[in-house]
């Protein structure tokens, strides 16, 4: 079958992957000029099952309601004249009981296990190039306090896949001896063996060039505005370079993905959350971190790989806005020379910020729309990197008609 995927961004190139796999005629879309240019060009880089929490906790409202009137909160709050804005944190709001913040914490967790074990067999196939780290991913906690309740929530992880470990301060230094100089300041971290990291960006773009030597077609600099409809089918996507084709059609837009779904009568709800990355050189540097991680106490990630460090931090909600200050990138710049003083240029460093597609459970929305041959996948959010390989995986099996190998309670499009 012809196969439109679109949108070029993680979710979309993985997608073109395991379609091309399965032996489809693949064209891809996209109004950016290369692959990852838009919300996968900053990704944090951890590819971190054990870091698969539900955002909306019953924690989430008292944070965003201090960050009204305090800069340092993980979680920020703008205020917004946009009903979409309102009703869709309302549905946040909804979610952020125990009991919903576990059941979707299990269905993320599930899907981010599964698409690891994706991620590898398709490395083992395909051998695409991108800085990717093993090894493991440490989760600081500065308080004894907060490393006890952390390895008491950890529970929900490991009893769902994940192999989770804790460490005194001493553990840590031995996992990563760049923060030995500082190990007095933690009180340990949990430790997540099976995690991994590594650049999203030039993953996507290696394999977009892996995927043309396959015959996968791509249409860059093509903005899509909108559906031909024919009954129950689209009969073509409709773009400022004209009108394509196909039998099967993907939809993989991250925040853009409700604009086009409301015009076929679905209601995704997706919003932007915005995060603020920096990425600094490490050449010449002594002593960079050798594993990524979470400073738990800033939420503040990072991840090495090649000749630079990514750091990335804060969930804002705020729109479509993708402005930033100087200000914005304090408290990950402060973590940064706290944790690792010398392990890279931290003058040097770039800064861009980006929107993450968030539904309020943090799931995507995977499978069918109402056209026949009208397919979503999409809404990964804040871990689009770690759930993009399982979620084209499933996509590809429910378009062949096969069972996904995972349940998919709960990520299903409605009307």
């Amino acid at each position: 079958m012809k196969a439109l995927v679109l949108g070029a961004g993680i979710v979309g190139i993985t997608t073109a992957y395991e379609l091309n796999r399965d032996g489809h005629e693949v064209t891809v879309i996209d109004r950016e000029a290369e692959p990852a240019a838009f919300t996968s060009y900053s990704n944090a880089g951890l590819f971190a099952p054990g870091h698969a929490y539900a955002w909306s906790s019953p924690a989430a409202p008292g944070i965003l309601l201090r960050s009204l009137w305090r800069g340092d909160q993980a979680l920020r709050l703008k205020l917004s004249a946009d009903p979409r804005f309102w009703s869709w944190m309302w549905r946040f709001w909804g979610q952020c009981t125990p009991e919903r913040a576990a059941l979707n914490t299990t269905r993320k967790v599930r899907l981010c296990n599964y698409s690891l074990d994706v991620f590898h067999e398709t490395l083992a196939r395909t051998g695409v190039a991108y800085d990717g780290r093993k090894g493991g991913l440490l989760y600081l906690y500065s308080s004894e306090a907060a490393l006890k309740a952390a390895s008491a929530r950890s529970r929900i992880l490991s009893d769902n896949g994940c192999r989770i470990e804790t460490l005194d301060r001493d553990g840590v230094a031995a996992k990563d001896p760049a923060l030995a100089p500082v190990k007095d300041s933690f009180a340990g971290a949990l430790y997540a063996p099976d995690d991994e990291s590594g650049d999203c960006r030039l993953f996507a773009r290696n394999m977009g060039d892996w995927l043309k030597g396959q015959g996968v077609t791509f249409r860059f600099g093509t903005a899509i505005t909108g559906f031909e409809t024919a009954g129950d089918r689209v009969a073509a996507v409709l773009t400022d370079k004209g009108r394509e084709t196909a039998d099967v059609i993907v939809l993989c837009l991250g925040v853009y993905s409700p604009q086009l779904a409301r015009q076929i009568g679905h209601d995704l709800p997706i919003y932007p959350v915005k995060g603020y990355a920096m990425t600094a050189p490490v050449a010449g540097r002594n002593n960079p971190p050798t594993i990524g991680g979470v400073d738990e106490e800033t939420l503040v990630a990072y991840a090495p790989y090649g000749d630079r460090i990514r750091v990335t931090a804060t969930a804002e909600f705020s729109g479509y806005d993708r402005s930033h200050r100087p200000q914005d990138f304090a408290t990950m710049l402060a973590t940064m020379r706290r944790l690792f003083p010398d392990g890279a240029d931290w003058d040097r460093a770039s800064t861009w910020a980006g929107l993450r597609p968030m539904t309020p459970e943090g799931t995507p929305i995977l499978g069918p729309s109402q056209m026949k041959n009208l397919w979503f996948n999409t809404g990964q959010g804040h871990m689009g990197w770690t759930m993009s390989h399982g979620a084209a995986r499933i996509t590809a099996d429910l378009i062949a008609g096969k069972r996904p190998a995972i349940p998919l309670d709960g990520m299903a499009a409605v009307t």
